[in-house]
């Protein structure tokens, strides 16, 4: 025990005297002398260093990592068997999945009756007056269920016989993409307006009619129907508009003729018209028209 603390006192003694911290006089006696170092029965032990199968030594700083030569490194995306239709992987699902969350709200727009519904519903709600009642929220889920009530057997269609076959290898991509599109094809040909189609059949340099859906392009039949729904919105916009401007038009004569010009009229026919829209339950009646009004 004197030998290790003789020890520790002599490696302090030593790191004071080079720093500049430590002086002779601090030392003083119990300045010990290393070279009595080589006295002490210190024993080093012995580290066995691992040895490889041909019986040598590795050294501790070796790296004995494994080496992967490059002529080993394979990197592949094949996406099944060697023939026949090759079945998507996850990574292939997934980015296709991805894809469509992207698109969803522009094929949302374009392929289905939403366009048709919401823009009704809006102009509904304008002609009552009520700026924000119901609210935005409301409008568009109320128009997003009836779309999907409307396009339910439409979308059924596109998944059996276009999604669902190349989700399990039977057909290839092009071939799922075309038998996914027919049934939205076949429901925008039914309610394109004539007007709109040749509009953008000439506007695509096709001078012959086609014969089938399937012969028209999509390039033409998308604006083409959703320049129909927008002129059939708009008709039965207008159709909705006539009753309400009737009571306004009512109203603000009768304020006239009772000399009661400094009151507003929409405060007296905003009543009206809610009483009229509740009496002859509108929204039932206006959403039972839309539901009919397409063609399939």
């Amino acid at each position: 025990m004197k030998q290790l603390v003789a020890v520790v006192l002599s490696l302090t003694a030593a790191i004071g005297l080079a720093s500049g911290h430590v002086n002779a006089q601090d030392v003083g006696d119990d300045a010990f002398d290393l070279s009595q170092l080589a006295g002490l029965p210190i024993e080093i032990a012995a580290i066995e260093l691992p040895t490889t199968p041909q019986g040598g030594t590795i050294s501790a700083l070796e790296d004995t990592s494994p080496v992967i030569e490059s002529d080993d490194l394979t990197f592949s995306v094949d996406l099944g068997g060697t023939e026949g239709p090759r079945v998507p992987s996850q990574s292939v699902v997934l980015i296709i999945l991805i894809t469509l969350l992207a698109v969803a709200p522009s094929l949302l727009i374009m392929l289905t009756s939403f366009t048709r519904i919401v823009i009704v519903f809006s102009l509904l709600r304008n002609a009552l007056g009520l700026g924000t009642t119901p609210p935005n929220q409301i409008i568009v889920g109320l128009s997003l269920f009836l779309t999907l009530f409307i396009m339910g057997p439409t979308l059924q269609e596109s998944y059996d016989e276009g999604v669902k076959p190349f989700m399990d290898g039977a057909i290839e991509q092009d071939v799922a993409f075309d038998a996914a599109m027919s049934p939205f094809r076949d429901f925008m040909s039914a309610n394109v307006g004539a007007g709109e189609l040749e509009l953008m059949l000439g506007a695509a340099s096709i001078d012959e009619p086609p014969a089938t859906p399937d012969d028209i392009p999509l390039r033409a039949l998308i604006p083409a129907f959703i320049l129909s729904e927008l002129k059939t919105a708009f008709l039965i916009g207008f159709i909705v508009f006539v009753p309400f401007l009737v009571i306004d038009i009512v109203t603000s004569a009768s304020l006239m003729s009772l000399g009661m010009m400094m009151m507003p009229p929409p405060m007296v026919s905003l009543p009206l018209k809610i009483l009229l829209l509740v009496m002859v339950d509108g929204w039932v009646l206006i959403s039972e028209t839309l539901l009919t009004g397409f063609n399939f």
